[in-house]
């Protein structure tokens, strides 16, 4: 399993949608990976830039081409990701605001 630190850019006005998406846990039955997107999206934080970043476990080559497809993409662009050790990525970003204050998270 890998875990990557990921960058990505909010597109204009579609970060409520997703913030209620997430808090209605509509993504968590999508298989093989809901659970740890949502988990990952639920915690993720905001740079002062305004890109979101976040650490996700991910198996797919290339690296998130599922998560892309079904859900990224369509609230996010200029997505990239960083090898990290678990828990690393999370630890790197800790004291930067959270981009969902209203979401539930537990780091992994």
């Amino acid at each position: 399993m890998a875990h990557y630190l990921v960058t990505a850019r909010p597109k204009r006005g579609r970060l409520a949608e997703l913030e209620a998406r997430l808090g209605r846990a509509e993504f968590v039955d999508l298989r093989p990976f809901g659970q740890a997107l949502s988990l990952s999206l639920n915690g993720a934080r905001l740079q002062g830039d305004g890109t979101a970043v976040w650490e996700e476990e991910d198996y797919c080559r290339p690296p998130l081409a599922e998560e892309r497809a079904a859900v990224l993409d369509a609230y996010f662009d200029g997505i990239a990701v960083r090898p990290v050790d678990r828990g690393e990525g999370w630890r790197e970003i800790a004291d930067l605001p959270r981009l969902f204050p209203g979401l539930v998270h537990h780091s992994p």
